[in-house]
């Protein structure tokens, strides 16, 4: 009986060595699946999180433009706003004491122009500035042509030059027009 039992422990620890292997490497495999998976999963989040975040960004940097885009949009005049622009244009000149009024609208035909003729009429100096202010205006306006000339009078006691009439008929293209 001697000569049986350590074939026996034996058979038995090599049965058992063989089935820990076998677990071990079940396991080791699983883990192994596992960790891919996680590092799969873990770029895919990473992934999803950096879009979020750029989207989030996207969104923060159009809120932080809009301001701007409303502002750039004002300096463009669509075909629907021409009133609007005419009514801005004839409200600068009370500012500088002089009358001003939009006699002409014309469409360019050698692009998307808007033509205007403004005649106004006051002091030499509130012409002036009122060519300054058309010259400043938010809109891009190209002078096409200005004539100033002193408004004649019949009456002798008007020919002072502190307090002589004139008049100016100004012609400008609205660059920044919209059809």
């Amino acid at each position: 009986m001697q000569n049986n039992f350590p074939k026996i422990s034996f058979s038995l620890s090599v049965i058992f060595f063989v089935f820990s292997c076998v677990a071990f490497l079940y396991f080791w495999r699983g883990t192994n699946d596992n960790y891919n998976k996680l590092f799969i999963s873990s770029g895919l989040w990473q992934e999803e999180a950096s879009r979020r975040e750029e989207i989030r960004s996207l969104d923060h940097s159009i809120k932080i433009i809009e301001s701007e885009r409303t502002l750039l949009q004002t300096h463009f005049a669509q075909s629907s706003d021409v009133v609007p622009f005419l009514d801005a244009i004839e409200g600068l000149a009370p500012l500088v004491g002089v009358k001003a009024e939009v006699a002409s609208v014309d469409i360019a035909p050698e692009g998307p122009a808007l033509i205007v003729g403004i005649n106004a009429s006051g002091s030499f100096e509130g012409i002036y500035k009122f060519l300054t202010l058309l010259e400043n205006f938010p809109y891009e306006l190209e002078f096409i042509s200005i004539n100033i000339s002193k408004k004649e009078t019949g009456d002798a006691s008007q020919k002072d030059a502190k307090v002589s009439e004139w008049e100016a008929a100004v012609q400008v293209r609205l660059l920044s027009f919209i059809l």
